[in-house]
């Protein structure tokens, strides 16, 4: 922390320049009064950095927990602090443009009525998502129930809606630990996740865009507000854009104000790390000379053509560094775990604020480009064929002695400030032993103290989670992100591999039977044959006899797989293939262990 620049003040001047109101309470909560979203138990947060928090994160919550509704430029206004994610509205020839309606409808109706309290009651004429997470369009129901235009990168509805149909008990399962949602909002509890608050926990909605952004260069009008987008490479699906009579220039999430995940802890396909930077590179060519603004959809803008280019360029420097590095040394023969110790970034971006890894880290980066381009396997032998680690740790706990001899190992480990290697053996005492309360009390604190000094808020609250989770057992999730929404817009074919996912494997080794699926209001015909466990499907399957042929509507196929039954469905043949299918289907565990076995 000696060389940081920690009286600098300049972040704290942008994140406020432009203020004009505040939500208050900033409280919001849904039509039974349920509270999605607190921004006032971050008030906390106006003290001096505690011994329990890490200073450079303390800095960087300070600096998220700003709420209110600000002016960016002339036309252009954001509300942040009111849920993860910002929400910006552009100004157009008859109302206004939604840039990134938040997560949950309740926050987006409220930055919206904030919004139109201080600058009158404009329609929403457009909406934009910059971006297929959540946090770019789950709120859009709270701004406009459709018949506007809605602008998406190319490819956005598959990705939006493919997180959550195969991995989705697991990713929310794991949000709940990287985000700290069961943590109390204290000076030794969730200070934040770095890219802002945390989620909000509403009414998640979405509305299909009605105009694709394929290209670099697409031009685009919007009531009047000319656009010049560019189809951002280093995502699924993301798109950055000018506005050229504002001189405005939105970086959706290719460069915030801090390092980005490009492996979030709760999980996710690895981004590229390389195509992130040519993109950001390319984005200083295109636009860096054509804006006076840069806003991006977390954290507060960046005002001036210089410091814009300046930034952009840091950050591209960030990721190009990471990549570059993390293959060259993998090429020497490294191993993920040892070029995260070896790898640091150079001192100039190290001392940029805005590198630091409050949410992504160079250590989870680097392992991530490795896992991009290696996989799992180091190529070490021993780890090719390794025990579970409950059967690991109940083999390294005998070889030391017994759970009360790891314990005394790891008490003599933390006396030398080595926590990270007493959590790994603390770790094999309580998979080997879950009764052993001296180790999970131990192991609690181990994590705690970790967590207290990470600067990195996805750790910090993976580690408190995990401190939680040993002294008071397993924490339910709070947030329910499945949305009638995003249910009603997949795909029969992602229906079907939502299916498939549940088949009990070894409970259907010897079941064999064929359904056909006749869609009548899609003109869709479907077969899923069960065969060695496994689900398969067909679209337009040849004329053979299945055990049971099924016609219905796609709401009425949601409905039955939702467990409301036959009723209304038109059914030829065996409807016993029906239930021997249903038998089958196991359930997602949605509160498994974490850091016990």
């Amino acid at each position: 922390m000696a060389d940081l620049p920690l009286h600098d003040r300049g972040d704290f001047e942008d994140a406020d320049r432009g203020f004009i109101a505040k939500l208050s309470p900033a409280v919001i909560k849904t039509a039974d009064g349920r509270v999605i979203w607190d921004n006032d138990s971050y008030d906390f947060l106006h003290g001096d950095c505690p011994e329990t928090a890490h200073p450079s994160l303390w800095r960087q919550a300070q600096l998220c927990a700003r709420q209110g509704l600000y002016e960016v430029t002339d036309g252009v206004y954001q509300v942040r602090g009111l849920d993860l994610s910002n929400m910006t509205l552009v100004e157009g020839d008859t109302g206004v443009i939604v840039i990134d309606p938040l997560i949950s409808t309740e926050c987006a109706a409220a930055a919206l009525k904030l919004y139109r309290a201080h600058r009158g009651e404009r329609p929403v004429t457009g909406v934009i998502y910059t971006h297929s997470h959540a946090a770019h369009f789950g709120g859009v129901r709270g701004v406009t129930r459709g018949g506007v235009p809605i602008l998406a990168p190319a490819g956005f509805m598959e990705h939006a809606l493919s997180d959550g149909v195969c991995v989705g008990p697991a990713l929310i399962r794991r949000a709940v630990y990287m985000y700290g949602t069961a943590l109390p909002r204290s000076t030794e509890g969730q200070i934040g996740c770095g890219l802002g608050m945390t989620f909000s926990t509403g009414t998640l909605s979405i509305i299909p865009p009605t105009a694709d952004i394929s290209r670099t260069g697409q031009e685009e009008t919007v009531d009047g507000v000319r656009m010049v987008f560019q189809f951002a490479s280093d995502a699924p699906a993301e798109m950055t854009f000018l506005i050229p009579g504002r001189r405005a220039l939105c970086l959706a999430e290719s460069a915030t104000r801090n390092q980005r995940d490009l492996l979030p802890l709760r999980g996710a396909p690895v981004r590229d790390a390389r195509a992130w930077a040519r993109c950001l590179n390319e984005t200083i060519s295109l636009f860096a000379g054509r804006a006076d603004v840069a806003f991006a959809a977390h954290h507060w803008p960046t005002w001036g053509g210089g410091d814009i280019t300046r930034f952009l360029a840091q950050q591209r420097d960030m990721y190009a560094y990471l990549h570059d590095q993390t293959l060259r040394l993998l090429n020497k023969g490294l191993t993920a775990a040892e070029i995260a110790e070896a790898v640091q970034l150079p001192p100039a971006l190290e001392r940029a604020w805005h590198t630091h890894g409050y949410h992504g880290s160079v250590s989870h980066n680097v392992k991530a480009i490795y896992q991009r381009y290696l996989g799992w396997f180091d190529g070490n032998p021993a780890h090719l064929w390794e025990h579970p680690p409950k059967e690991s740790a109940i083999r390294y706990v005998e070889c030391l002695g017994g759970g009360s001899a790891v314990v005394a190992f790891a008490r003599r480990y933390m006396t030398e400030n080595d926590l990270r290697f007493a959590a790994q053996l603390l770790n094999h005492a309580v998979f080997a032993d879950e009764g052993n309360k001296e180790a999970r009390d131990l192991l609690a604190e181990v994590y705690t103290r970790l967590g207290h000094g990470a600067e990195n808020a996805t750790w910090r609250n993976f580690y408190l989670m995990g401190a939680l989770e040993l002294a008071d057992g397993i924490v339910t999730a709070t947030a329910d992100l499945a949305c009638r929404d995003l249910y009603a817009a997949l795909t029969v074919e992602k229906i079907f591999d939502s299916l498939a996912i549940r088949v009990d494997g070894p409970r259907a080794w010897h079941e064999r039977l064929a359904i056909d699926w006749h869609l009548t209001d899609l003109g869709e015909r479907h077969r899923t044959t069960l065969s060695n466990g496994a689900l398969i499907q067909e679209v337009n399957p040849p004329d053979e006899t299945a055990d049971l042929t099924l016609r219905l509507t796609k709401a009425q196929l949601l409905g039955l797989l939702s467990g409301n039954g036959v009723e209304g469905v038109a059914c030829e043949g065996d409807t016993s293939a029906l239930r021997r299918l249903v038998a089958v289907l196991d359930r997602p565990m949605p509160d498994f262990a974490i850091v016990t076995a």
